[in-house]
């Protein structure tokens, strides 16, 4: 019998140590500092969907995975760098009483958490769905590592900074005489990571001798439908595509007691898998080409009210079997969005790496896979952050039926995260 598996891998190269600044005397409790994490990535993933939504084609990828490797290189960028990445990634800042002299004024501004605050409360998010994931109903599990040319000379802060928070250890490989070696020996970890889902998530001339850092991250999700839909149900349905015309698709079908939203413009449905900890959140817009107008709307503030009171209640649910694969290149999406600084040589500021003002991140990549059948899901995505050195109706039973261009989300329902998004717009592609 098939299991879900979902797998999210982020390779992302490291930048510096040692982040900003200051401190107010106040302090967040754990479970705050988590709801802030976990509210900052949500945010981002949702503004990334809406950069990259508009390509007008099927849609998948991790925004955990992504935010996950660029907070461990947010570990290392200072000045500028690090709060354009702030700003952009929504890692979390507070307010910090400052005293206007000239003015005899007392005003607030926003400076980022601590280092060491931030990476402990993020590695605190890590460490959880780890813990949760080794209960045995599913499997969750999130792995780091980082990967460094010999010899370079890293900062011991910066290394056990993300030793001790994200459980990432420093190996050891040569890109400036073994290229491909390295290469090779950083996509088989991602591999073993992914259980094979990822292969050659570093493509031929993607590393070089001036490389110097590549950090990966992976996320692994196995499980299964906490109500699983019966193959003998699945049969071929019409979906209407945007432009009006219908192709035939292999639809599945149950009736069963869900968490159930309807409002004037869409409906949602939350399928749950085992143990009810995770579930995928399917959105459906009524007209069969109101997606582009739903999509503005897709904002986290309207999906956290429409998820709040969700009705109870049989449904009579119909959704496509259907896989998909996404790739593409995110640098230049996140520069759109404020983070400018990070991929420019000579300006970008990770020093807190080695001491030096001499890394930039070259290359965004994410490779993400997803395939939804009766007995669940099987998903895997990755990301590459290369970074190198410069020069040098109440009383009716509901019908839900998703048989015309939709939205989904993933997420872990105990912390809130947002781990998969994506959108159907032909299941058959």
């Amino acid at each position: 019998m098939k299991t879900i598996k979902f797998v999210f891998v982020a390779i992302a190269v490291i930048i510096t140590a040692a982040c900003c600044l200051g401190s107010d005397g106040q302090t967040l409790n754990e479970n705050e500092e988590r709801k802030t994490i976990v509210q900052g990535n949500s945010k981002f993933a949702l503004e990334l969907y809406a950069r990259l939504r508009d390509k007008g084609e099927n849609l998948f990828f991790s925004p955990y995975s992504i935010s996950t490797a660029l907070a461990m290189a947010y570990a290392g960028a200072q000045g500028q760098t690090g709060s354009q990445m702030a700003e952009v990634l929504h890692f979390p800042t507070y307010t910090v009483p400052i005293d206007m002299l000239a003015t005899n004024k007392q005003e607030k501004t926003r400076a980022p958490w601590k280092n060491e605050q931030f990476s402990s409360a993020f590695g605190k998010v890590i460490q959880d769905l780890n813990a949760r994931g080794k209960k045995g109903k599913y499997e969750l599990a999130v792995a780091n590592a980082l990967w460094g040319q010999k010899g370079y000379g890293f900062l011991e802060e910066f290394l056990n900074l993300i030793k001790t928070d994200y459980d990432g250890r420093l190996n050891e490989v040569d890109f400036v005489t073994a290229t491909e070696m390295a290469r090779q020996t950083i996509n088989a970890w991602v591999e073993e990571k992914t259980n094979n889902k990822i292969k050659d998530l570093i493509a031929r001339g993607v590393l070089d001798s001036m490389t110097r850092l590549v950090l990966t991250n992976a996320i692994y999700f196995k499980g299964k439908w906490a109500r699983q839909f019966k193959e003998k149900n699945t049969k071929q349905t019409p979906f209407t595509l945007q432009t009006g015309s219908k192709i035939d698709v292999p639809m599945m079908n149950q009736t069963a007691d869900f968490n159930y939203i309807q409002t004037e413009d869409f409906q949602g449905l939350e399928l749950p898998y085992v143990d009810n900890e995770l579930s995928m959140i399917i959105l459906v817009p009524k007209k069969f080409d109101g997606l582009a107008a739903f999509e503005k709307t897709f904002t986290l503030e309207n999906l956290s009210r429409w998820l709040a009171k969700p009705r109870r209640c049989e449904v009579i649910v119909s959704i496509p079997k259907f896989k998909m694969t996404s790739q593409f290149s995110l640098a230049d999406v996140l520069k759109s969005m404020g983070m400018t600084d990070a991929f420019i040589p000579d300006v970008a500021d990770f020093s807190g790496i080695n001491g030096k003002k001499d890394l930039f991140i070259s290359a965004v990549i994410h490779k993400a896979y997803v395939d939804v059948s009766e007995e669940g899901t099987e998903a895997a995505a990755a990301t590459g952050v290369i970074m190198k050195i410069t020069s040098a109706g109440p009383t009716l039973t509901p019908v839900f039926r998703a048989d015309h261009p939709f939205v989904f989300v993933i997420r872990d329902n105990h912390s809130g995260s947002i781990l998969f998004i994506g959108r159907v717009l032909n299941p058959l592609k």
